[in-house]
């Protein structure tokens, strides 16, 4: 295995020869957040890869993160270093699932959290992320149904914020779910300073005891603008690496030692160095699908901007 030093000054070299930019998720591992070109949740990432002007695009996430690169830069090359790299959560609703959902609700505007695959997103009206779904969800008629897939928990608490009854698909983050209430309530009490900072991802149980509920974006501006010292984080552990570099003076404690995804640790430099040097594996999405999956993350960015 070559070093850490060569492989970051290969991965550089080859970056400016193709015109590259490497996108990186507050999740990724240590070393591959270092090497992003941005590091960001999934709304500040849509919107990098929706303006790059590079040629390359190394998305360094899961699958549904690259292809919505795909979707957006139709006339450049999208990488994934790992394409292993799933999520489980957009997994779990299938188009044929959703389509007939949508028949017993004629009508029903659905949204769909990013976090599903390409072929759902097709199906849907407008996306969100955790950092802008309750907007997305205020901005729908309150004269409309609303169908929100995937993520019942997100679904829940933006429900709960919006003051918006909505039909909820039953799927969930495995990654997320395992941070329990017992769990931060042992971190608190050895921190009592401590705020508790989660993701809606969480469960109700968790999202109903914290101080504060947000993305990943959410959470590490929420910490540069509080004046607590200590913070407890209910999210992924990936997360902790870019506050503690951003904020070096603070203290980051991990509300669950179990908060770790697996398919977000599974790219790695040599795999990154790979894809730069073999320009693969490259993440395609049929153009009949991508002609309509397109059509959600285009209204959900343009709702951004209108605003």
């Amino acid at each position: 295995m070559r070093d850490s030093n060569r492989l970051v000054s290969e991965i550089e070299r080859l970056k400016q020869e193709k015109n590259a930019v490497i996108l990186a998720h507050n999740y990724q591992p240590p070393e591959i957040q270092d090497i992003g070109d941005f590091v960001g949740d999934s709304l500040a990432l849509c919107r990098k890869a929706a303006d790059t002007e590079a040629d390359v695009i190394v998305f360094c996430g899961v699958r549904f993160m690259a292809e919505s690169a795909a979707l957006l830069n139709p006339g450049k090359k999208v990488l994934l270093p790992d394409m292993n790299a799933g999520c489980p959560m957009a997994d779990m609703v299938t188009p044929e699932g959703l389509a007939a959902l949508q028949k017993e609700h004629p009508g029903a505007v659905t949204i769909c959290y990013v976090n599903t695959n390409a072929e759902v997103k097709a199906l849907c009206d407008i996306a969100c992320t955790s950092s802008n779904a309750e907007e997305v969800v205020r901005s729908v008629p309150v004269t409309s149904e609303i169908i929100f897939v995937p993520d019942k928990y997100l679904g829940t608490w933006v429900s709960r914020q919006a003051g918006r009854t909505m039909i909820l698909w039953q799927g969930y983050c495995p990654t997320h779910q395992r941070i329990l209430p017992e769990h931060i309530e042992e971190k608190k009490r050895a921190n009592p300073e401590a705020l508790v900072l989660v993701h809606p991802e969480c469960t109700p149980a968790v999202t109903s005891i914290a101080d504060f509920v947000g993305s990943t974006g959410q959470i590490i501006e929420y910490c540069g603008k509080s004046n607590a010292r200590s913070f407890i984080i209910g999210t992924e552990s990936g997360i902790l690496h870019s506050l503690a570099k951003k904020y070096p003076g603070k203290t980051f404690i991990r509300a669950s030692d179990h908060a770790m995804c697996a398919n977000m640790k599974k790219i790695s430099l040599e795999k990154v160095l790979a894809s730069l040097e073999t320009m693969n594996p490259e993440v395609t999405v049929d153009p009949r699908i991508a002609k309509q999956a397109i059509k959600p993350i285009e209204r959900m960015l343009d709702l951004g901007n209108s605003g």
